[in-house]
């Protein structure tokens, strides 16, 4: 049956492309007449009567299947002669006509396509060409002699003045006798200038309008309103008896409407009608980046490679394109940016309005290491002038994993990590600090003033996380510890040396020490404890609720006050003068960072002790034998499918009957061969067909128990006949080694 649609389908493109070589002469001979005559319903109808006189002569319809089965013999050898064969119901067919004609069918699907059906569709063709360049110069000649006998005609009617005085004059009014518009498009458009007497423009930004007017008299003034611009002043051009006033030429910034206003010699004012200008953008280029995932990660052995490829356009074409590659190493405070602007692979023709540029980049020429970090972007420019528009793709990640672990060391003056996450910030802020400042001139004030007031709240965020490191709870941040008065002080105090110096490194130690002292005292300690409470470590104050030391504190609240500063100002809009209290902030963060140390931890092999008493001493009486005993589950794949196979050839041998035993074990492997042939159709549904008629009651031919089980063994995997863990050994002698603990083991 496949291979008989096979020729079914032939016959039928065949048919088609006889079809279309009728058709290509009526549309050349609608196409001809259709420019000569200037006549759409003369080409369509001249179209029809050729294409039906055609169909007639070519008479697609009469090609058959025994005719593409003759042509097919005729054209393919390896056909042998016999597709013939596929055009016969299978069953009345010999056991080698059968054979012959699946051998057919499977080579007719592989080189059917090469066989190429006899059309006349390149005479076709070119006569229609023929016909359809004949029409057109007959068209332009004809037109070119009607167009020089005609008079000049205007594209658009004069405009109407009107007077603005409430009486009109009883003189002859100005009369307009020709307006002219010029566009003059942007060079990197690549649109040659053009006039036009439509006064109602429709332009590209950056293009320069000129108007001009021509009147029958004098004029005192003429002026041009409106565009969102000041009232032009029209300069004058004398040309004999009439006045030409020609504009100072302006570029439109935004679409609007103008008109013209002018008065004559007594002083008479006029005004013409409104009239549009509509400006349209230049679209800013598009790029689209595949064949690469958003975020990649390597392994320090892969091969570190990214492939990718852009697809640019733009409507006036493309200027530059590259690639913006930041290597980010390090972590933390601690982190590097290198920038980087890389060029594609294939050279960009400037200009051109698409491109398909490809990238190969290797991390190894970046210099990348275990843990750095590449961000990417492809940004493209246009043509445009002054100022080309700019457009930037999707940011692309890729990371080399950094397979050390670190971790904090402990030193005597730290005993936690006190290192947390939020001291990665205050660089990101001095950075979009810093880009702030450098685009303050290329964007509206109010713009700038909002995003240094989004920085503002940054910083506070930034310095309230600061100020819980500290065990501040208030809003400022920064808590005030009451000083002391001086009267308090006493030198001969046996319990000065108890009080919380923040200079002092062992200030928790002194303070436990106290405590310890006076456990044993409790009369003293009950006496004193009013005179201790204003120095005593307490941990709900702010200045001491923290497990930083006093060095740390100090430097601590001074980058918060340094905070606070840069804060302000950028509330103030006047980030310039906040960078150098964040520089401080961060120089104070750095040296927080520094004080402590960072080891890298390795993992290496701890052998167990050795115990010297059993050492070299022969003793195996502690050391028993291992023996193990497993016992494998291994189920077959498809197993009915493989009992079919063997009871099909039984039956085949022995020329036997199917049972009704048999046909439940056919219909069990149909349902295994059925789920296969949902992936697979067109290769598992003959055979899939083939055994559904086995489990019917009915005698079958030997030819399909035959056809079955060649299906069924095509489908099979092979069978692994040692169901067993295989190991690759390193050489000969560990090979032989194992294999004599194998047999010693049996």
């Amino acid at each position: 049956m496949e291979g008989a649609k096979l020729i079914q389908q032939y016959t039928k493109h065949w048919q088609l492309l006889r079809a279309l070589e009728a058709m290509l002469y009526g549309i050349g001979a609608g196409v001809c007449i259709g420019l000569i005559t200037q006549s759409m319903l003369w080409g369509i109808l001249l179209l029809c009567v050729v294409a039906a006189m055609a169909l007639f002569v070519i008479r697609p319809w009469q090609l058959s299947n025994e005719k593409s089965s003759r042509y097919i013999d005729d054209h393919l050898n390896t056909a042998e002669y016999s597709s013939s064969l596929l055009l016969t119901t299978p069953t009345g067919l010999s056991g080698l006509a059968q054979l012959q004609r699946e051998k057919v069918t499977t080579r007719l699907t592989l080189e059917i396509k090469h066989v190429k059906p006899q059309t006349g569709l390149k005479k076709a063709m070119l006569t229609a060409g023929v016909l359809s360049f004949i029409g057109m110069l007959v068209s332009v000649v004809y037109t070119m002699g009607i167009a020089s006998n005609m008079p000049n005609a205007e594209e658009e009617p004069l405009m109407v003045f009107q007077t603005t005085d409430s009486v009109a004059p009883v003189y002859e009014s100005p009369v307009l006798l020709n307006q002219k518009v010029t566009i003059a498009y942007p060079a990197y458009t690549q649109i040659p200038t053009k006039s036009s007497s439509d006064l109602n423009v429709k332009v590209m930004e950056g293009t320069r309008l000129s108007w001009k007017l021509g009147f029958n008299q004098p004029l005192r003034e003429v002026r041009l309103e409106g565009m969102g611009e000041k009232d032009v002043t029209m300069t004058s051009q004398k040309s004999g008896k009439q006045n030409e006033y020609v504009t100072q030429s302006i570029v439109p910034q935004a679409s609007g409407y103008y008109n013209f206003r002018f008065a004559d010699s007594l002083g008479a004012q006029y005004v013409s009608d409104l009239y549009t200008v509509e400006v349209i953008e230049d679209k800013a280029p598009t790029v689209e980046i595949t064949d690469i995932p958003q975020f990649s990660s390597f392994d320090f052995e892969d091969d570190k490679v990214l492939n990718f490829t852009a697809g640019i356009t733009d409507d006036f074409g493309i200027k530059t394109a590259f690639i913006i590659a930041t290597v980010s190493k390090g972590s933390g405070e601690s982190v590097k940016f290198r920038e980087e602007k890389l060029a594609f692979d294939q050279k960009l023709v400037q200009g051109s309005k698409k491109a398909r540029l490809s990238k190969n980049i290797r991390l190894d020429q970046l210099k990348m290491e275990m843990g750095d970090e590449l961000y990417f972007y492809v940004e493209v420019q246009d043509q445009k002038t002054p100022k080309a528009n700019s457009t930037r793709s999707e940011t692309f990640f890729a990371v080399i994993k950094d397979t050390i672990r670190d971790g904090f060391g402990v030193e005597g003056t730290m005993g936690a990590d006190l290192m947390p996450d939020y001291f990665r910030s205050q660089r990101q802020l001095i950075i979009d600090t810093e880009k702030l400042i450098s685009e303050r001139n290329q964007i509206p004030l109010q713009e700038f003033k909002s995003r240094s007031n989004e920085l503002g709240f940054d910083q506070k965020a930034l310095r309230l996380k600061y100020g819980k490191f500290m065990g501040d709870e208030a809003d400022s941040g920064i808590a005030v510890t009451p000083d002391i008065e001086e009267a308090d002080f006493d030198p001969d105090d046996p319990t000065a040396s108890y009080r919380p110096d923040h200079d002092s490194e062992n200030e928790h130690n002194l303070v436990e020490e106290h405590h310890d002292e006076h456990e044993h005292d409790d009369k003293e300690g009950e006496e004193d404890e009013s005179g201790f409470e204003e120095y005593m470590h307490k941990h709900d104050n702010p200045e001491e609720s923290t497990l930083f030391t006093a060095s740390l504190r100090g430097k601590l609240r001074d980058a918060m006050a340094q905070m606070w500063d840069a804060e302000l100002y950028l509330r103030l809009a006047e980030p310039d003068k906040s960078l150098p209290y964040q520089y401080k902030a961060l120089k104070l963060i750095q040296e927080i960072k520094n004080s402590a140390r960072i080891y890298v931890h390795r993992i290496g092999f701890d052998p167990p002790p050795i115990k010297e008493e059993k050492r070299l001493s022969g003793d195996l009486d502690e050391i028993d034998d291992f023996y193990k005993q497993q016992d494998m589950n291994y189920e077959i794949s498809y197993g009915a499918m493989r009992e079919s196979v063997a009871i099909l050839e039984e039956r085949l041998a022995q020329g036997a009957s199917i049972t009704a035993a048999d046909r439940a074990v056919f219909a069990q492997a149909g349902k295994e061969l059925a789920a296969l042939a949902i992936e697979e159709p067109s290769k598992y549904l003959k055979s899939l067909q083939e055994l559904s008629w086995l489990t019917e009651e009915k005698p079958q031919a030997t030819v399909i128990l035959q056809s079955v089980r060649q299906g069924l063994l095509r489908v099979l995997p092979a069978v692994d006949t040692d169901p067993v863990v295989r190991y690759q050994y390193r050489g000969a002698l560990e090979k032989a080694f194992i294999q004599e603990l194998k047999a010693s083991d049996r």
